[in-house]
């Protein structure tokens, strides 16, 4: 069990116990975009997947609000996703990372997913809140690598299947089980996929003129040949 406390916007504190965490794999709403990138990854050694979306279950102690992370050397990155998290105020939208060895999914995308940690925003919204204009909403990313910064995601949430939708293929009660939290799913990365140093993730709602942020340092750790 992780127990994890978040602010809620317009709320305060609250902590939240998560015993299980799942990930949405290919997630987006437009089928054929997610058929094309599939056969771009079959193209690098990665299989395709038994169905879509995926539901990939790691362990919640994976979840890391810290600003800093550690790996095993340069073959990982991130990638920002809106986090679903069941509460007893209602369900909770945050902000987080599913960061993965690349080097790893390319023959084990489940075991890869277990390879790093998982970092996630302790600012979180109502779902209620935002559940109106819920297609507004934009997801970016920057990634510094060499004392560079540039912008590496960037799309609104259409690109990704609603709450709702996920939910839906989850399971029949269309809900996520009490203390499980659920990344889910990330949009396409401009230009290459690859190693950062660091990783900011935003989550912006020009409705409500406010935003979702988490940074976070990736530290690689030297990896014995």
């Amino acid at each position: 069990m992780t127990s994890l406390t978040f602010q809620i916007a317009d709320h305060g504190n609250l902590t939240v116990n998560i015993h299980h965490l799942i990930i949405a794999g290919w997630a987006g709403r437009d089928m054929a975009a997610v058929e094309h990138h599939i056969a771009e990854l079959e193209e690098l050694g990665v299989r395709r997947p038994t169905q879509i979306p995926c539901f990939y279950r790691v362990s919640a102690h994976l979840l890391n609000p810290a600003e800093r992370i550690q790996v095993p050397g340069k073959c990982s990155s991130g990638e920002t996703e809106f986090v679903l998290i069941p509460s007893d105020e209602g369900l909770l939208v945050g902000l987080g990372s599913d960061h993965t060895d690349r080097k790893v999914e390319s023959y084990d995308v489940t075991v890869s997913k277990q390879m790093c940690d998982k970092p996630i925003g302790i600012q979180v919204w109502r779902y209620a809140q935002v559940q109106p204009h819920w297609d507004q909403l934009i997801m970016r990313t920057w990634r510094t690598r060499e004392g560079q910064r540039e912008l590496y995601q960037q799309g609104p949430v259409t690109g990704l299947l609603a709450p709702e939708q996920l939910l839906g293929k989850l399971n029949e009660h269309g809900q996520l089980p009490p203390n499980t939290a659920m990344f889910c799913g990330t949009q396409p990365v401009l230009g290459e996929l690859g190693y950062g140093d660091v990783f900011e993730m935003e989550l912006h709602d020009p409705v409500l003129k406010r935003s979702l942020h988490h940074r976070y340092r990736v530290d690689p750790l030297p990896v014995a040949e």
